[in-house]
């Protein structure tokens, strides 16, 4: 697939006023998927044994991070003990410490390291959401929860005037985005569109470019489907894409 070039804008997409709140109380107190709400509360209730003093967030998790982000990362839903118990997308377990310190090292996010809400990590150049906001079981969002959930997705990146790049991490991210465009009016054939590791799209003439990238699950990166190495290519090229400025090289690689 050819590589495609950032456009100058994208007008695409109805902006939200200014400051925007991405945890406004209707996400927040939102029950609109039964089993999701069983699952992420009986969880909340449980605790895993290494957290059983910690009190679980146990409902919707917000998007986070830079309300001038050129770049919008797409992730699946939260972990049943990561975000759910932290509530921070990609929080508190093993995805966040792989997806934190690349970040870091691509100068997107202050810190290596992200353990808590309160941990003073903030993201440059990017926000971060997710194509379901509450834990579902197995990981696996069913349709008419990922539907039901596309508002908030869609809340998201029209709070962000400057969005060039939607980088989603996984085929279900991927889908979620097109489904949202297209539900939206934008006149695209999805199939016209299919997820690849490091694939880039262009589904609407105007609008943010599309990146995929495998999802940076335990998964995922314990077998070696997605390396280190992997997942920073991508991060440049959106980088790129972004019209971020070049990032220099230290003794270690890549750096902030």
């Amino acid at each position: 697939m050819a590589a495609a070039t950032a456009p100058p804008s994208c007008p695409i997409l109805p902006r939200m006023p200014r400051p925007f709140d991405p945890a406004p109380r209707a996400l927040l107190t939102c029950r609109a998927c039964p089993r999701l709400v069983r699952w992420r509360e009986e969880i909340a209730r449980r605790r895993r044994r290494a957290y059983a003093d910690q009190a679980y967030w146990g409902r919707p998790v917000p998007g986070f991070g830079d309300p001038d982000a050129s770049v919008l990362l797409v992730g699946l839903a939260p972990g049943a003990h990561g975000s759910n118990r932290t509530g921070r997308m990609f929080t508190g377990d093993a995805s966040g410490d792989f997806l934190y310190p690349a970040l870091h090292r691509l100068g997107l996010a202050s810190g290596p390291r992200a353990v808590s809400r309160d941990d003073g990590l903030t993201l440059r150049h990017l926000f971060i959401t997710a194509a379901a906001r509450c834990a579902p079981p197995g990981n696996r969002p069913r349709p008419e929860e990922l539907a039901a959930c596309r508002r908030w997705l869609a809340r998201d990146a029209a709070a962000l005037p400057r969005l060039r790049v939607v980088l989603a991490l996984g085929r279900v991210a991927h889908e979620a985005w097109l489904d949202l465009r297209r539900d939206e009016g934008a006149p695209l054939v999805k199939a016209r569109f299919p997820f690849a590791h490091g694939a880039e799209h262009r589904p609407e003439a105007t609008g943010p470019l599309l990146l995929d990238a495998y999802h940076v699950s335990f998964q995922n990166t314990n077998t070696g489907r997605l390396s280190a190495a992997m997942f920073d290519a991508v991060l440049v090229r959106a980088r790129e894409l972004a019209g971020l400025p070049r990032l220099p090289l230290t003794s270690s690689g890549l750096g902030p």
